[in-house]
């Protein structure tokens, strides 16, 4: 869709850019995009467009992929149930087997190739490569549920150094082979930490945490670490929102500066958190108090 603006207009939207260009140039933003953010085709193609984008103006971008409701979909298909405990997948070594093909395969795949066609670097790399995303078991009641030991980013580190776009899919392994299903929050914490990524953004179907979970116009724009213990507390934070939250808390403590909870289906949000004053979601930081 053409915008009709003057070209005068499109400098000042350029030059108004340039001290968050400046700020994020040469760093590392770790993406996290969810399986549920991913279901708009159109929107799907935007998000690529703002990722090649960040890159081009000297933004260090790692996708990290999900791919919840295309697991589901293709475990149907050969006649599997899904079925969750506390949130995560059952994943028996058949069910494993899918979601590294689905994971690794056809979403990974079509990510570094959707970017490619947009004139974008990007490789494709699983947790399995490497030993990049090392696991072991995490609940003896989820089977081939993996619970993340180690993270090596050294493959990730290569790629970003020869200006790819690392696009990481989240399955594990351990040493003796097993292939585990990894929760993609988790994974991209554990990711951005070890990188001492400049700020974490997770891309997911909701605007980030609601005062009032019914109410869209109760966006918290900011909370640090002691909010977080009282919105837990009071029930604010609640359901699936838990484990987000839980996973923007591991990447704090693991040294991320910054982690951004968004709705990646609102059009190039990625650009309106990273690019302007504005903000597309909720950004969770350690402490308040401190200058942000």
């Amino acid at each position: 869709m053409s915008l009709n603006i003057t070209n005068a207009q499109r400098a000042e939207v350029l030059t108004q850019a340039l001290p968050y260009i400046q700020n994020y140039n040469g760093k590392i933003i770790v993406i996290k995009y969810g399986g549920n953010a991913m279901i708009n085709e159109e929107l799907k193609q935007q998000v690529m467009e703002d990722i090649i984008l960040l890159r081009l103006v000297g933004v260090k971008v790692v996708l990290v992929h999900g791919g919840g409701p295309e697991i589901t979909e293709t475990l149907k298909k050969v006649g599997k149930e899904s079925v969750f405990v506390d949130g995560l997948r059952v994943t028996d070594k058949e069910t494993a087997e899918i979601v590294q093909m689905v994971l690794a395969g056809k979403i990974n795949k079509s990510l570094v190739n959707l970017l490619g066609t947009k004139g974008g670097k990007a490789m494709g790399i699983s947790g399995i490569d490497a030993h990049l995303i090392e696991s072991e078991v995490k609940d003896e009641r989820l089977g081939f549920v993996g619970k993340i030991t180690n993270v090596n980013v050294g493959p990730i580190l290569d790629l970003l150094a020869h200006k790819y776009i690392p696009v990481v899919s989240t399955v594990g392994c351990d040493k003796n082979g097993n292939v585990y299903n990894i929760n993609a929050d988790t994974a991209a914490a554990y990711i951005a930490g070890a990188l001492g990524a400049e700020c974490l953004i997770s891309m997911t179907d909701i605007a980030g945490i609601l005062k009032d979970k019914d109410n869209p116009e109760s966006l918290i724009p900011v909370i640090d670490l002691k909010d977080a213990q009282k919105l837990f507390g009071d029930g604010t934070i609640s359901g699936g929102m838990i484990p987000k939250v839980e996973c923007c808390i591991e990447a704090i403590l693991h040294g991320v500066k910054k982690v951004f909870i968004m709705d990646g289906r609102v059009p190039h949000s990625l650009l309106i958190e990273t690019l302007t004053d504005e903000g597309a979601g909720t950004m969770v930081i350690e402490d308040k108090n401190n200058e942000y």
